[in-house]
């Protein structure tokens, strides 16, 4: 069994290219978001101080990922199809600690998120390794926060959405991320969105207004006057629609900058859209399957959909990521693709298959994701001699020398000692 376990942990994933990429690369950020900078890392900078050295970066970036997914395990329980705040009658209400956890959760999320590349610069472990684990998890992070906000409101007839909606706000989420990182790999710049610290601040605020005022507290509607009233789930759906996509101006405007000025990588058109065709291929079936679906499987399994969707985008971001920081071509088409399109036209021509392959996907995308995750994690830690959760090495630089032999002071030198010594 633990043979088996390391054979498959021992995937190579990653291209030498791809490898040999990473050697060279360098974070280049810009965060012009003022409650990031004049609030947020002031606070990060004064805390990240308490934390020991040993306190390796990866274990804060991971522990933060998990008081998110917390939220996602816990709301799932007790809220699974979204009606638990509905109000409707023979719905039971989700316990009011919950909201209280889920409210301390995010913000410890945030407050690690924004401390682990902080403590990685203070004991010197900066480099392209905690990067891409945390670009990594962020990734899967964007389903987490507005599935779980979701629940705050439920589906509601009268004062929220429906899933539907809902799984369009989802959508617009994943697009945001992975335009973001689509900008990077034209430009080489990440231009941080400012609307992500808006929501990680909001998600706080509404989880604890609702562990202190309960659920009933959001069911009203807003006077508009002679325009009659606005469900205060509609302004939700409004606002978390405008913070994702109020980055995209931006986006385009960077990236028509990159070769106006000559600042970015300057590829051909076909080229610096390459990335997008995995993101459309996918955001096309997923958004038709809901639509021609027999079963109405969004109003019969939302969280699934939602489940679904945000891990295949976050595969997809995740191999993005990878292509924009070894600077090499992206992927055009992703291998999971015609499972998709088989199991969706299964689904139309014998509606009774319809949710065991919903599950099924379900299960084999989230599988494969984590092997894709944790495998490209390993083979960064041995390329760079590196334990993914603590500040020591796999092996002492001198032992690691005795290990490889001679030949590594022959024709292969660089590509076994660059590598060490950019981490000694």
């Amino acid at each position: 069994m633990q043979k088996l376990f390391r054979r498959l942990m021992d995937h190579r994933y990653l291209t030498r290219a791809q490898i040999d990429g990473f050697d060279n690369y360098k974070y280049s950020a810009i965060d012009t978001s003022p409650l990031s900078q004049y609030v947020m890392h002031p606070f990060w900078d004064w805390l990240v101080k308490f934390f020991p050295r040993w306190f390796a970066p990866n274990l804060m970036t991971f522990l933060g990922f998990l008081f998110s997914a917390l939220n996602l395990v816990l709301l799932s329980y007790y809220d699974w199809n979204f009606e638990a705040s509905s109000g409707e009658e023979g719905t039971t209400p989700i316990p009011s600690w919950v909201w209280l956890c889920t409210g301390i959760n995010i913000f410890v999320a945030y407050t690690l998120d924004g401390i682990d590349g902080k403590q990685a610069r203070r004991i010197g472990l900066s480099g392209p390794l905690g990067e891409l684990f945390d670009h990594g998890l962020d990734s899967y992070t964007a389903m987490l926060i507005p599935t779980c906000l979701y629940s705050i409101f439920g589906r509601s007839r009268v004062y929220s959405v429906r899933p539907m909606r809902m799984y369009y706000v989802c959508l617009t989420v994943y697009f945001n991320f992975f335009v973001s990182h689509w900008e990077k790999y034209n430009t080489g710049i990440l231009y941080l969105p400012w609307g992500y610290d808006l929501s990680m601040w909001g998600s706080t605020a509404m989880y604890l207004v609702t562990w202190w005022m309960g659920f009933e507290r959001w069911k009203f509607e807003l006077p508009l006057g002679s325009y009659g009233t606005l469900p205060l789930g509609n302004v939700m759906e409004a606002v978390l629609h405008v913070s994702a996509m109020a980055n995209l101006p931006l986006v385009i405007l960077n990236v028509y900058n990159s070769y106006a000025k000559r600042t970015g990588r300057l590829l051909p058109f076909w080229e610096a859209i390459r990335p997008m065709w995995p993101f459309l291929t996918y955001f096309i079936i997923l958004l038709a399957w809901p639509y021609l679906s027999p079963n109405d499987i969004m109003e019969t399994d939302p969280r699934a959909i939602f489940m679904l969707s945000g891990t295949i985008f976050s595969n997809v971001s995740c191999r993005l990521i990878v292509s924009q920081m070894s600077v090499t071509r992206s992927e055009a088409w992703h291998w999971q693709t015609p499972m998709f399109l088989i199991s969706f036209a299964l689904s139309l021509w014998l509606p009774v298959l319809e949710r065991p392959l919903l599950y099924m996907l379900l299960l084999v995308t989230t599988l494969s994701h984590w092997h894709y995750g944790a495998s490209v994690v390993n083979q960064m830690c041995e390329h760079f001699n590196r334990i993914c959760f603590t500040v020591h090495k796999r092996v002492p630089l001198e032992e690691k020398k005795t290990l490889l032999g001679e030949h590594i002071k022959k024709p292969n030198q660089a590509q076994y000692e660059g590598p060490l010594k950019k981490n000694e």
